[in-house]
């Protein structure tokens, strides 16, 4: 995929990357009960997977993943929450390779190829 070594080629393809590699990006670290079950060590992010966040002031947070944003390369997971100064609670993007996906959505049967 990446061919140069420069930092900015490199922000530039990600930056400037088609939605279907986009999906790559949003890869995170299974448990290591579902890595034994499917053989497998990352896996993309998907909207109802159960995740935990495992860096930053959420640490320890389990909850399902409530939206996916593909242009940023984040995911907003229920539970976690940051409040703005006028009271209102919004969720706080987290980057995908600080979570531990605890538990799949597995209606697709296609995505680990069982």
């Amino acid at each position: 995929m990446i061919k140069s070594s420069q930092p900015r080629k490199q922000r530039k393809f990600r930056y400037q990357a088609p939605h279907h590699q986009r999906h790559k990006f949003l890869g995170a670290m299974l448990s290591p009960e579902l890595r034994e079950k499917h053989g497998v060590k990352t896996v993309p992010v998907r909207l109802g997977d159960t995740v935990k966040v495992l860096r930053g002031k959420h640490r320890g947070t389990e909850g399902k993943v409530a939206a996916v944003d593909y242009k940023k390369t984040t995911i907003a997971v229920d539970g976690v929450a940051v409040t703005k100064a006028d009271g209102t609670e919004v969720p706080r993007p987290v980057n995908p390779s600080n979570v531990m996906i605890k538990k799949l959505k597995t209606e697709d049967k296609r995505r680990l190829g069982d």
